[in-house]
């Protein structure tokens, strides 16, 4: 995880803690995760997980973001 001064919501942290995502990058709105081998899966595992705890989160995920093996994690 990349250190910066951006809060985190309670809900984005118990997503980290339980997604437990290798690598990821803090945005001001969110997190983007990094270097995801089957991107379709880890969408939606993170999808079911966040409907599951009842999160406040959106996944979000483009072509561009199919380039580089990630998709965002970020509040509703």
């Amino acid at each position: 995880m990349e250190k910066t001064d951006i809060k985190v919501s309670a809900d984005l942290q118990k997503f980290i803690d339980i997604f437990e995502p290798n690598k990821f990058k803090m945005l001001a709105r969110g997190i983007e995760i990094r270097g995801i081998h089957d991107v379709h899966r880890s969408i939606e595992l993170a999808n079911a997980l966040i409907e599951r705890m009842k999160l406040k989160l959106v996944v979000n995920h483009s072509a561009e973001m199919a380039m580089y093996r990630s998709f965002e994690v970020v509040n509703a």
